[in-house]
């Protein structure tokens, strides 16, 4: 599974990378993220995470406290539903979901997407695990792991016609950048991978939540 999941991202990235305009608009995010020391502000491993109250794809408030009392939490942060990214993820995950649940933890995914569009996304990937609404980035602010959108990428994501404001559902044109962090039941960190090739670390997080 994980020789598939890889060779599909390997082949998207391959495709995107004979675009120009995509690539110029991904090399621009990496530089914007490189200059503003982005990964220095992102939760690390030991820190305390944040705790929520989010709603969940079916309209529940799922809290992060209530959660760690029993056991640890898997949180993973994804872009949205029309990322094809985020679609070979979270396929991995949900196919690696047994053996997170088997290691006594459970899964939580965070979108910036609102308005149902967390169940759509839940529905396609016929996910057993939680799908959260992180509304106006509260929880990827508090994290670190959302940037502000720069113009050549913006401009792409509006050409293809995603009206990214009514999706959040606010006007800030921001991201967070695909995060998974495995949070202890006493709240902190016990491992942070920002990968967004969720095959390529699902052996990590499982050996992570043992270690808790």
């Amino acid at each position: 599974m994980n020789e598939t999941m890889v060779t599909r991202l390997d082949v998207l990235r391959a495709s995107r990378r004979e675009d120009a305009g995509w690539e110029a608009s991904y090399q621009e995010i990496l530089s914007t993220l490189n200059r503003e020391g982005f990964l220095s502000q992102v939760l690390r491993a030991g820190e305390v995470f944040p705790d929520f109250m989010l709603p969940s794809a079916e309209g529940r408030l799922v809290g992060l406290r209530e959660s760690l009392a029993l056991g640890p939490v898997v949180l993973g942060f994804f872009r949205g539903a029309w990322c094809p990214f985020c679609k070979i993820v979270l396929e991995a995950l949900a196919e690696n979901l047994p053996g997170i649940e088997a290691a006594g933890a459970r899964m939580f995914a965070l979108t910036p997407e609102t308005g149902g569009l967390a169940m759509a996304l839940k529905t396609r990937h016929q996910a057993r695990f939680e799908v959260l609404a992180d509304v106006d980035f509260g929880v990827g602010l508090a994290a670190g792991v959302v940037f502000r959108i720069p113009p050549l990428y913006q401009a792409r994501v509006e050409a293809a016609g995603l009206d990214f404001p009514q999706r959040h559902g606010n006007g800030a044109w921001c991201l967070p950048v695909p995060a998974i962090f495995v949070i202890a039941p006493d709240g902190r960190i016990a491992a942070r991978f920002m990968d967004v090739d969720f095959s390529r670390r699902a052996s990590e997080i499982i050996a992570a939540i043992g270690r808790v």
